[in-house]
């Protein structure tokens, strides 16, 4: 296994800054969808013919005031990983951690090139694409923090008092789904398809969910009970916002509610309701990284446990080992 890496706070503490700084893009880019400002430049990467930096964004207003924003805002996070980079390359010990921090940063540069082309194509469809892989670049820099927290670090410490391994099927069931209803948002967001599907799905995802809470109750590890508690506090909030944002857009009649397009509600509630499935996403993720984690010092503490499984079963557990081995 090696040695086991000593937590470094300022590493995991930029971490988790770089995870809170990506939601200004995500918040941005989800107004800027809203609004439909996507193509309010014809350009990229200057915006009418300016030097990004130059463009006079604060004289801006409207369209114009949120897709830059936008752009300045992905430069940020970009900084932000690079950061990310230079301390992970410093100060952690495991490789595969190393590896995942420049994978952030490959990754949010992935995405500005993505953003930057659905400028140049005027494709809704990469902008479907853009919208579903910050989401995904979002869950693996909490992934990253996760990986630097002092409670990962030292899980092996812990006493695991009951079997956690019954935890994953319902752990990597809520974040599939929770990834295939974010992707069919994508769909009805962009390209206006799928309303019956995600709507269908989003009850499927509600009944995972509760039995992820039920199941992870079981394990009285709070270290998993409680995220667990909150994605379904933010499947809830989730499910509210998609009627809310159902009747914003077509209205309800017997409550004599008339949809009006293009007003701030409409747009502050289409909105929110992204960025939430983005946090959804990510806590969902980060459930099956904390139970797997689990998981594996179960597995070290009882390894009589170990003789009736599958050798395929202890695979990803030996991935989450401190030492500099994947």
């Amino acid at each position: 296994m090696g040695h086991s890496p000593s937590y470094n706070p300022w590493l995991h503490r930029f971490a988790v800054l770089t995870t809170c700084v990506a939601l200004l893009p995500v918040t941005l880019g989800a107004l800027t969808t809203s609004e439909g400002a996507g193509m309010a430049f014809p350009d990229w990467p200057t915006s009418d013919g300016y030097n990004m930096l130059f463009y006079p964004w604060l004289q801006s207003t409207g369209d114009e005031f949120l897709e830059h924003g936008h752009r300045l805002a992905g430069m940020l996070i970009g900084l932000f990983s690079m950061g990310l980079v230079t301390l992970v390359w410093k100060y952690e010990s495991r490789l595969w951690v190393t590896f995942a921090g420049f994978v952030v940063l490959l990754s949010v540069i992935a995405q500005g090139i993505l953003g930057g082309l659905r400028v140049l194509e005027n494709d809704p469809r990469l902008a479907m694409v853009h919208g579903l892989f910050a989401a995904l670049v979002f869950a693996l820099m909490a992934a990253v923090s996760l990986f630097t927290s002092r409670k990962w670090l030292s899980a092996e410490q812990k006493n695991v008092e009951r079997d956690p391994n019954s935890l994953k099927p319902w752990a990597i069931a809520a974040a599939v789904l929770i990834l295939g209803q974010y992707a069919l948002g994508g769909f009805l967001r962009h390209r206006g398809t799928a309303l019956f599907e995600h709507m269908g799905m989003a009850v499927v995802v509600l009944a995972v969910v509760i039995s992820l809470v039920i199941a992870s109750r079981k394990t009285r590890e709070l270290w998993v009970t409680r995220p667990a508690w909150g994605l379904l506090a933010l499947t809830v909030i989730q499910i509210s916002l998609g009627l809310a944002t159902f009747i914003t857009k077509f209205g309800l009649k017997a409550a004599g509610w008339v949809a009006v397009a293009g007003t701030t509600l409409q747009t502050s509630i289409r909105s929110g309701h992204t960025i939430v499935g983005m946090l959804l996403l990510m806590t969902a993720i980060v459930i099956v990284l904390r139970v797997y984690r689990l998981s594996h010092v179960w597995n070290l503490q009882h390894p009589e446990q170990m003789a009736d499984r599958p050798l395929t079963g202890s695979s990803f557990n030996r991935m989450t080992m401190e030492g500099g081995t994947p």
